[in-house]
């Protein structure tokens, strides 16, 4: 009887520390996102940066047209480059245009944030506060961060 306690209890553990690394790393690539997303400004060596409201970097990928995913056409992009999720409309820190926040649709009916007609990503390797990602390439394209004007930070 003490064994399954104990089974129990390293089951539960287990499964509130996948919790805790998903929700730090914005959520598991297929999960839908439980609040509105929220879009922060930081000041890095490569200039000020789109992040979201947890320090990671948010980025675009150059293979995208205005509004539209191409990641999701592409075979594990979405696996390593998960769409920034909103459930509701995404929200502007300081320094952040609300004007140029939005959203599209996905085909599975998430909400993916857009920011300057770009959609948004994160990256499943990134910590908060990361930018060694930026400016990569993969999937065909790169991987850009955004300013406040919207404009690649590479």
């Amino acid at each position: 009887m003490k064994r399954t306690y104990i089974l129990l209890s390293l089951v539960l553990a287990s499964v509130a520390g996948g919790s805790a690394v998903a929700s730090a790393n914005g959520g598991a690539p297929d999960a839908r996102a439980s609040a509105a997303a929220k879009l922060e400004l930081r000041h890095t060596h490569l200039g000020s940066i789109l992040t979201t409201s947890a320090g990671f970097t948010v980025y675009e990928f150059t293979r995208d047209h205005a509004g539209e995913d191409s990641c999701v056409k592409i075979h594990a992009c979405t696996k390593t480059w998960p769409p920034l999720q909103t459930s509701g409309k995404p929200l502007a820190g300081p320094g952040v245009n609300a004007a140029l926040l939005s959203t599209i649709r996905l085909a599975d009916g998430a909400q993916q944030v857009t920011y300057a007609g770009h959609a948004l990503y994160t990256y499943v390797g990134d910590s908060s506060g990361s930018i060694g990602y930026v400016g990569i390439e993969a999937f065909g394209g790169n991987w850009d961060a955004l300013s406040a004007s919207g404009h690649a930070v590479k």
